[in-house]
């Protein structure tokens, strides 16, 4: 059902905060959330928004209890809208490296840039926006101007970015991405199609390497933007499952996690290259001995 929207006009900020208190009454439904805002014109605004019908009467009735100034309630059904699409539809490009990610409406300025990826990230995790994706990217730069590699594998992919960054930095490159969750598969994929590298990146339903497309030949690069329990667990896995002098990726951890991780690292035969650090999170890059 689309959200319901009460606004409630109050005379002052004691009262404001008097409707926001008979709102909370246990016999009314909870509100998903509340503003109250100062308007021009004078007096205060609150707002309520409903996942569930809501009675005008029943809220009459809570104000009046409560003695609040206030105007009687003010009813809207809102529009099914994907508010996080709307919200990244504004956000600016990326810059990371030789990389640049970008939303659709950023097209046209990036349409002829090789190293350009355009990323619609819905509810996955990856716009490049956070510095965990940055870092990565970053890493990923680096490690292109230093060797090449012939089979990559992003592990949790989000959205695909960094599967896609690779493919981009990585041209003979087999690529294969995977996450455990279906959202996130889906607009993987649909991103592999808008970037125009089907046939180049796989993308696999599957929690880290389980699955039979990751049975076969090792992989030489791994990049892995998950966080710091699942990097730990996985561990003895990727050991197995990247070449000798083979290098991985590791982020999504706060500076405070790197010895941890690292020493689990460590302790399984990789030994640790370079580290960058960035508003408090922290990327590893590792190799397999």
């Amino acid at each position: 059902m689309p959200l319901i929207k009460v606004s409630i006009a109050a005379r002052d900020l004691q009262s404001a905060d008097r409707v926001v208190a008979a709102l909370a009454a246990p016999e009314l439904p909870e509100p998903l959330a509340s503003t109250t805002f100062e308007v021009p014109a004078g007096g205060y605004l609150v707002e309520l928004y409903y996942d569930r019908d809501v009675a005008a009467a029943a809220l009459e009735q809570a104000l009046a209890g409560h003695g609040a100034q206030a105007g009687k309630p003010v009813l809207e059904a809102l529009p099914e809208t994907n508010w996080v699409a709307v919200s990244q539809a504004a956000l600016p490009p990326v810059m990371a490296g030789r990389f640049i990610v970008h939303g659709s409406h950023d097209r046209a300025r990036f349409l002829m840039r090789r190293m350009a990826i355009e990323i619609e990230a819905g509810e996955a995790f990856g716009t490049g926006h956070n510095a965990t994706t940055t870092l990565c990217l970053r890493a990923l730069d680096r490690l292109a101007h230093a060797r090449n590699f012939r089979r990559v594998v992003d592990v949790g992919c989000g959205t695909g970015v960094l599967a896609l960054a690779a493919a981009r930095v990585f041209p003979k490159a087999s690529v294969v991405a995977t996450d455990n969750d279906p959202i996130a598969t889906g607009i993987a994929r649909d991103n592999v199609r808008l970037n125009r590298l089907l046939g180049r990146v796989a993308v696999i339903d599957a929690t880290g390497f389980a699955h039979p497309r990751l049975r076969g030949p090792r992989a030489d690069l791994v990049l892995a933007n998950i966080l710091p329990g699942p990097l730990i667990e996985l561990a003895p896995v990727l050991r197995q499952r990247l070449v000798r002098g083979g290098v991985a990726v590791l982020c999504g951890l706060l500076t405070h996690q790197v010895r941890e991780v690292a020493a689990t690292y460590g302790s399984v035969g990789f030994h640790l290259i370079a580290k960058d650090t960035d508003a408090g999170w922290a990327a590893l890059m590792v190799q397999r001995r």
